[in-house]
């Protein structure tokens, strides 16, 4: 199945109207990739049912209840020796089409069976010439797109070329890199768009990477400096606020600074986020129904729910473990790491650790391949017992953090 499609274009009342049923929506968003202008396609049930990964049936209870909800409408194609083919459709848009608008002249053009039964015509036989009469006014309603990705009959050199753009020369580039970008902003959900796109367009292309690349570290230093965000992205880039980061924290907090997964920084922001009250959280619908059904599973649900989503910010961190991603650290979470030490992989300390963060409820660090040692705050002298020893350096690790929390307080 291809996937150069760029658009569908279907009417935008229907999304929402409650008689749509099953695959109705995408059955109506396939034949709205291959519509004309006026919404004309033509399109095998058979392909369409293999397309969605469904029975020819449930395509043609789609399409019956599309037409039926008024939304579609459908054409019968006569053949020249009576046999059964595919329709023509026309997905209805808010607005009949234009007066003179000729499906005969459409159907003559487009038909592939036709244009197969006139392969044998000789060739060398010349195109009639073009009439001498003009192009008819255009109509009220908006020009259509010319984007040969809209239809099938693209062309593939078109294709090639509009790829080949690069940087100022290809709005589509711009275009997608601009929706890559806005997505990663914590305001996205609310943002104008208007707004935003326009002042991403308005940057220089060397104002746009030094965004593109410096927008985590803000976010970053934003997030560690404990206030709440709030500026927009249009506001963001208006400002060109990742010039003034500079290795900063956003607000009155001091710099912070960039190190590695595994590290003594990384380990002990972990530990850190993991001393901290657990989110509140609650069942969803399929979850509470498995307990109804099974409530001897309560234990085990509860427990993946609380390590994947009850210390969000930890594991974020076990994240940038997994790809190797360098975090910011703020200076005293560093200050604190320096009284962490070494814990060999797959020693009795680190089943020990492991141990703690099973009856917390807490989310393991990712495997460190190819690693020997690991950071966790060091073991108090005098106690023998593992589990004991690990559970002391947690209290004494958490005693430091609140003494550094009064000390930045004062």
């Amino acid at each position: 199945m291809s996937h150069d499609f760029r658009f569908s274009i279907i009417p935008g009342w229907i999304v929402t109207d409650p008689r749509l049923k099953g695959k109705d929506l995408q059955v109506l968003c396939l034949l709205g990739r291959h519509a004309d202008k006026q919404g004309w396609c033509w399109r095998s049930q058979v392909k369409m049912a293999g397309e969605l990964a469904c029975a020819r049936s449930t395509i043609q209870s789609s399409l019956d209840r599309l037409i039926d909800i008024g939304v579609l409408e459908k054409h019968a194609r006569d053949t020249k020796d009576g046999s059964d083919t595919a329709h023509f459709y026309r997905v209805l848009y808010d607005r009949a089409p234009p007066s003179g608008y000729d499906f005969d002249a459409y159907q003559e053009e487009n038909d592939p069976i036709q244009s197969y039964n006139d392969a044998g015509t000789p060739a060398g036989i010349p195109a009639p010439p073009a009439g001498p009469e003009s192009a008819p006014p255009a109509g009220p309603g908006s020009a259509p797109i010319k984007d040969p990705s809209l239809t099938t009959q693209e062309k593939p050199e078109e294709r090639e070329r509009e790829r080949g753009l690069e940087g100022e020369e290809n709005p589509k580039a711009l275009e997608k890199r601009f929706r890559t970008w806005w997505k990663t902003w914590p305001t996205y959900a609310v943002d104008a768009e208007a707004p935003t796109r326009r002042s991403w367009f308005d940057l220089t292309e060397e104002q746009r990477v030094a965004c593109e690349e410096k927008t985590p570290d803000y976010l970053a230093a934003a997030k560690a400096s404990g206030r709440k965000f709030s500026k927009a992205a249009a506001t963001y880039l208006a400002e060109r606020a990742w010039e003034r980061l500079e290795g900063k924290v956003i607000g009155n907090s001091a710099a912070t600074e960039r190190h590695n997964p595994y590290s003594r920084p990384w380990a002990a922001l972990r530990m850190a986020e993991l001393s901290k009250h657990p989110v509140s959280l609650s069942l969803s619908p399929l979850e509470e129904r498995i307990l109804d059904n099974k409530p001897e599973k309560a234990d085990v649900i509860w427990r993946d729910k609380r390590e994947k989503e009850g210390w969000p910010e930890a594991v974020k961190l076990n994240e940038a473990a997994r790809d190797r991603r360098p975090i910011l650290v703020p200076p005293h979470i560093v200050a604190i790491s320096q009284t962490f030490d070494k814990v060999a992989v797959g020693g009795e300390i680190w089943e020990a650790w492991k141990r703690l963060h099973h009856e917390r409820f807490w989310p393991w660090m990712p495997e460190p391949n190819g690693l020997p040692f690991v950071q966790f705050p060091a073991l108090p002298d005098g106690i023998d017992d593992p589990d004991e020893a690990v559970a002391q350096a947690l209290r004494n690790f958490q005693r430091q953090l609140i003494e550094r929390r009064d000390d930045d307080a004062a």
